[in-house]
């Protein structure tokens, strides 16, 4: 990429606050099924939205949350159960309200951009209810929005990856939907660019005021985007909450990993409390003899000292990560070193004897089988 390429890149998006406010809907979920070649996709899937609230649907591929964005957008029938926008039932097995009839945007994962339109006819594509001047008015506001003011000569093929998604940003917010859908829209970003990107497509949503659905397979992407967070497993949902309440108190092991990697240890409950190489571990509730896993996590589960605390355990390897260092720590009686995360540190290195000071908050409990 050229240093022009670059700098197109990273140039200022427009004005906060002069996104066009839409008339947020209400999206439900209910008792949904789609099966596809007799698989189950959706299965009894169940969920809504508040008008103008963000939700991320987060999941595995092959999980279900591709097709749900679909079922909302009325690209996909539905074989039971309901979609309704406003109260108003657009998806069932025996009705289904074309796509250009639900006041939705939609931005696909490849932008799907019209490679033979310039970059304002791509925007007043979806305009054309408004006549050709409020169209090409209301085209120039979202392009400017999106830092593309003087580009709406130029053709898709001639914008930067990051610039190709903002024109699909446009486009997508331009007639004011009640409704965003939004697939896995960073995804093909380079990295330098998605966090910027992220916050300021934020940014624009917020301003929109759009009850918005973003799918992303990205645990960071989902609780940095969403005021709630849908986790799915199986074409279901498995838990949908807050990203923080999600995160301190995930519904299984399962949901547990997908957020982070965990060191594990398997214990037995006696006397309130799991015994671990680390120190005892509170289980308030479970019986004397219940087989448990403690799982911990990566930043925040313990802390490592040089200098005082309980557990002895040496450090087997570090890594240098932006602001932080990432340990491999071997605690004896735990097969598998523990990984680590905290601010760096010159001072601790490997082979180096360490304490390992463990933090209940960030210390997980979970039934076993």
């Amino acid at each position: 990429m050229s240093a022009g390429d670059l700098s197109g890149e990273f140039s200022g998006w427009g004005a906060r606050g002069t996104a066009g406010v839409s008339f947020a809907a209400a999206l439900a979920f209910t008792g949904v099924d789609v099966r596809l070649g007799g698989r189950p996709v959706l299965d009894r899937f169940d969920l809504s939205l508040t008008p103008g609230e963000i939700v991320c649907l987060l999941g595995e591929s092959g999980s279900g949350k591709s097709t749900a964005l679909r079922v909302a957008a009325g690209i996909q029938r539905v074989d039971a159960g309901e979609v309704k926008i406003n109260d108003e039932v657009v998806s069932s097995p025996n009705r289904h309200v074309p796509p250009d009839r639900r006041g939705i945007g939609l931005m696909f994962q490849d932008f799907a951009l019209f490679p033979h339109l310039s970059v304002l006819q791509n925007v007043m594509f979806g305009l054309r209810h408004l006549g050709r001047a409020g169209a090409r008015a209301q085209a120039h506001a979202a392009l400017a929005r999106v830092g593309l003011a003087g580009r709406e000569a130029d053709y898709p093929h001639m914008l930067s990856g990051g610039q190709q998604q903002r024109l699909a940003l446009a486009r997508s917010v331009a007639p004011r939907p009640g409704l965003l859908l939004l697939d896995e829209p960073f995804s093909s970003l380079d990295a330098r660019l998605r966090e910027s990107v992220r916050a300021e497509t934020l940014a624009v949503l917020r301003e929109t005021r759009a009850t918005s659905v973003i799918v992303t397979h990205d645990p960071e992407e989902a609780m940095l985007l969403g005021d709630r967070v849908a986790l799915l497993r199986a074409g279901r949902i498995a838990q949908v909450d807050t990203a923080a309440e999600i995160y301190r108190h995930p519904v299984d092991l399962n949901a547990a990993r997908f957020f982070s990697p965990l060191s594990e240890v398997e214990t037995v409950v006696r006397a309130g409390a799991a015994e671990t190489p680390l120190g005892v571990v509170p289980t308030p509730g479970r019986p004397d003899g219940r087989r448990v896993t403690v799982a911990i996590r990566p930043a925040g589960g313990v802390e490592l000292d040089a200098v005082s605390g309980s557990v002895p355990g040496r450090i087997v390897s570090k890594r240098d990560a932006i602001g932080e260092d990432i340990y491999e720590v071997k605690v004896e009686g735990i097969e598998r070193p523990l990984t680590v995360r905290q601010r760096s540190n010159g001072a601790l290195r490997p082979g180096e004897d360490v304490f390992v000071i463990p933090n209940p908050e960030h210390i997980l409990v979970f039934d076993r089988d």
